[in-house]
């Protein structure tokens, strides 16, 4: 998958494309079908997604709390497995937030890119002000010469497939209903960084990765499914996660910690892909180190036996 992220400046292989525009938060399955229908609309084209980095809620509300579900590499490697061959990652700044509706249809998607074809969600609003509608859209495509196809929103049984939607579940702890909305477990994906030893010490050697600029899911431990993505350890296993502060050693930056079970090696530097399968608790505070090591064993068997069920 080529990554595009200025439009202005494009080679010639990279335009011609049929994309998804959207912020594609998650790549949920609702997602997924805007880009099944560009898939469809131009076989002979490239499949290209439009995307925008920072998201533009990021641009306009920087000291918000913090809403993502994935980060622009996570986002990336889940439209790569998707078939996706172009992604124009677009930087979100005052020029382009400037741009009225119909400039950003002449300059960016028919000056700049090139398209041959677009597809959006039903709720698609774009230019200056959120100003420009699907019916808008339409009408540029019929005036300046591409194809624009507007998707349905998805439902997943009685509620509404939506980055929202998943954020409220992973919210309550409930990783198998965001996972129903996203068609994948929800990720967390980042490089491993250096901790404080504590797991080592007590026997459970974690792997520990910052969740800043994430919507956090709700704190406690988790059955999960790890991808390490480079390094020689690269594969997939399983283990068992806990998310938050660690309320047994003091205050704490929140972040998640993963015991990867039956494995040896140095994980730090590696970059992994930590899927929420299961919650099995919330943070605690024990009286001792003793019960805290007792309860991660009986963490760990139960991950064991909800991950061999799978």
């Amino acid at each position: 998958m080529r990554i595009v992220r200025d439009y202005q400046f494009v080679a010639p292989q990279d335009r011609g494309a049929s994309v998804a525009i959207g912020n594609f938060d998650g790549v949920h399955i609702g997602h997924q079908s805007v880009i099944e229908l560009a898939r469809k609309a131009a076989p002979a084209a490239p499949l290209g997604v439009m995307s925008f980095e920072p998201h533009p809620r990021e641009y306009f509300a920087p000291d918000a709390p913090p809403f993502r579900l994935t980060g622009p590499d996570a986002r990336a490697h889940r439209l790569e497995k998707l078939g996706v061959e172009r992604l124009y990652e677009l930087p979100f700044n005052a020029a382009l937030a400037g741009l009225t509706p119909r400039e950003f249809a002449q300059q960016v998607i028919v000056a700049g890119l090139g398209l041959k074809h677009v597809v959006v969600g039903a709720d698609f609003c774009f230019g200056k002000g959120r100003a420009g509608t699907t019916a808008d859209l339409e009408a540029f495509g019929v005036e300046l010469g591409f194809g624009v196809t507007i998707a349905p929103l998805v439902t997943g049984g009685d509620m509404q497939v939506s980055s929202t939607n998943i954020r409220n579940a992973l919210s309550d702890g409930r990783p198998k209903d965001a996972a129903d909305m996203l068609g994948h477990w929800h990720r967390i994906e980042g490089t491993v960084i250096g901790g404080e030893q504590r797991g080592r010490e007590l026997g459970f050697p974690t792997a520990n990765m910052s969740i800043e600029g994430l919507h956090p899911p709700k704190f406690g431990v988790y059955s999960v499914i790890v991808d390490v993505l480079d390094g020689p350890h690269k594969g997939t296993y399983h283990g068992a996660s806990s998310v938050g502060v660690r309320p047994m050693f003091g205050v704490n930056k929140a972040n998640i910690e993963t015991f990867l079970f039956d494995f040896k090696g140095d994980l730090y530097g590696a970059k992994l892909s930590v899927g929420l399968v299961a919650y099995l608790r919330p943070e605690e505070k024990f009286d001792s180190l003793e019960a805290l090591i007792a309860q991660m064993d009986a963490d760990c068997a139960r991950s064991r036996q909800i991950l061999a069920a799978l």
